[in-house]
């Protein structure tokens, strides 16, 4: 997985927005992200990386940083590359 790939498109979802580094412990919900947003980033993600999120990954808990965030998507990405 590529942090500068998987930071570009979450910036996009961000007030932050720029090149700032994303401090993968903040609250995505203090930097901007809504709930109508998180969708939008999950469909983004799912388009960028080529794999779809399971409906038990759809939690608060996912999205709540980027830290989070990033490794459901890695852990993902990783079953769908060990499938194949």
């Amino acid at each position: 997985m590529d942090n500068d790939r998987f930071d570009e498109v979450l910036r996009g979802h961000l007030n932050s927005g720029g090149s700032t580094p994303i401090d993968p412990d903040a609250p995505l919900k203090d930097l901007g992200l809504t709930s109508m947003e998180a969708v939008e980033l999950l469909f983004d993600l799912e388009d960028e990386f080529g794999v779809e999120l399971p409906d038990e990954a759809m939690t608060d808990e996912t999205f709540s940083t980027r830290r989070s965030l990033f490794s459901k998507l890695e852990q993902v990405h990783a079953t769908k590359s060990a499938q194949s």
